[in-house]
């Protein structure tokens, strides 16, 4: 297992998965991917953003991710892992599927929480789509 990618969506509940990664990572001598799929402009979706307040806030919510993701990026090369942070913008389940093949991933490693009927109506499961749809293993760690 040359490469690992680990999704994060900052919901809090990082630190589970990274102590997982840092476990395989040692232990396949692998080099870990930290990905956050963050929600495309809305220019990119065909609607307006509207007042420059909503691109300000835009903009730092993405800045504030980014840092997240190096924080713990410097985390895991502090250990000794070889790892890499990419903040990328897209529809969340296609675009981690798109940066696997490109990334050449061996293994995807994704957190997941149990969500009531009427959420996982409305909103449907990120964890769900991509064990339905990869081709390559899934590890799901729980979060609750």
């Amino acid at each position: 297992m040359k490469n690992i990618m680990v999704t994060l969506d900052f919901k809090g509940a990082e630190e589970v998965l990274l102590a997982k990664v840092v476990e395989l990572a040692q232990a396949f001598k692998s080099k870990i991917w930290l990905v956050h799929i963050a929600a495309p402009d809305p220019d990119f979706v065909g609607y307006e953003a509207g007042p420059d307040y909503i691109r300000d806030d835009r903009a730092k919510e993405l800045r504030k991710e980014h840092r997240l993701l190096q924080e713990y990026t410097d985390t895991l090369k502090g250990q000794a892992i070889e790892a890499e942070g990419l903040l990328v913008q897209g529809a969340t389940v296609e675009t981690i599927f798109e940066k696997a093949k490109d990334l050449q991933i061996d293994l995807l490693i994704c957190g997941h929480q149990e969500h009531g009927f009427f959420y996982n109506l409305v909103q449907g499961s990120v964890s769900s789509e991509i064990i339905k749809n990869a081709k390559i293993p899934v590890l799901l760690i729980p979060q609750d």
